[in-house]
């Protein structure tokens, strides 16, 4: 097998990416099924999965709340089921959260970043575990966590909160699982070009009282490469590590992000 060869996800590969329907996981869902992938994939906004099953005809899906228990657990059964065991998790789902000083954030809203955002990831793992252990012959658990799990990030608590826990998350189940040869990586996305971040830069920019222009300028000088990144950046990192070349890739927060310096 060449180099070349390694670098592609072994073909039929059955992959469940959650909150899956647009933005990121939309973009790594689609570059599985680029990659001959069985794929299935889950969201909150029913809409959402009818147009992304009408756009991808072998896209298979389900509508879920990843933040309710009982909705993870019936996405897996039904992910087992339609696809025959599962190769890949992408732990993707996650919200922007609240934006503002710590003591002016609701507590309502700090609590429901942290249960879509890390507590979600656990309601699929404990199910998708033992289910990787049973089916595949490669098995890998990619969790989306952010630049803001490396660094800190003011306004942004609750956000910075989670995925700095999903970082230590993924190097103890790194630790754990290897024996059982599972992969577990985080993905630490940048300042990723779109609507998304377009409001989250207005919601900070009404924060500190300035211009949307200026908060944008503000971003980029922060990235060394003074540019955002793609959706289709993320999507080919995670490919990478569900391919044969990513065998020996474990325990790593690897950042997609054009070196952020500081937020």
């Amino acid at each position: 097998m060449s180099v070349l060869d390694l670098l592609k996800p072994a073909p039929g590969l059955r992959v469940l990416v959650t909150g899956a329907a647009t933005g990121i996981g939309a973009a790594i869902a689609e570059a599985f099924l680029e990659a001959d992938a069985a794929v299935y994939i889950c969201d909150v906004d029913a809409a959402a999965v009818e147009r992304a099953k009408a756009r991808h005809p072998r896209l298979r899906a389900g509508v879920a709340d990843v933040a309710n228990r009982e909705q993870v657990d019936a996405v897996i059964d039904d992910a087992r089921r339609t696809l025959g065991g599962l190769d890949v998790l992408v732990n993707n789902a996650g919200i922007a959260g609240p934006t503002g000083a710590v003591e002016s954030i609701d507590p309502a809203e700090w609590e429901r970043t942290v249960a879509t955002n890390l507590n979600s990831q656990y309601y699929f793992l404990r199910q998708a575990v033992p289910v990787l252990k049973e089916t595949s012959d490669a098995p890998a658990i990619i969790a989306m966590s952010s630049v803001a799990g490396r660094l800190g990030y003011a306004f942004r608590t609750p956000y910075a909160a989670t995925k700095w826990a999903i970082v230590g998350l993924v190097k103890s189940l790194a630790v754990e699982l290897g024996p059982d040869n599972i992969r577990v990586n985080a993905i630490l996305p940048g300042v990723v070009e779109g609507e998304r971040m377009d409001r989250v830069i207005a919601a900070r920019a009404q924060s500190l009282d300035i211009s949307v222009d200026a908060m944008r300028d503000a971003y980029l000088q922060k990235i060394s490469l003074r540019r955002m990144v793609s959706v289709d950046d993320i999507a080919a990192m995670t490919l990478f590590l569900a391919s044969p070349a990513g065998r020996n890739i474990s325990g790593q927060a690897i950042s997609v992000d054009g070196n952020v310096e500081y937020l």
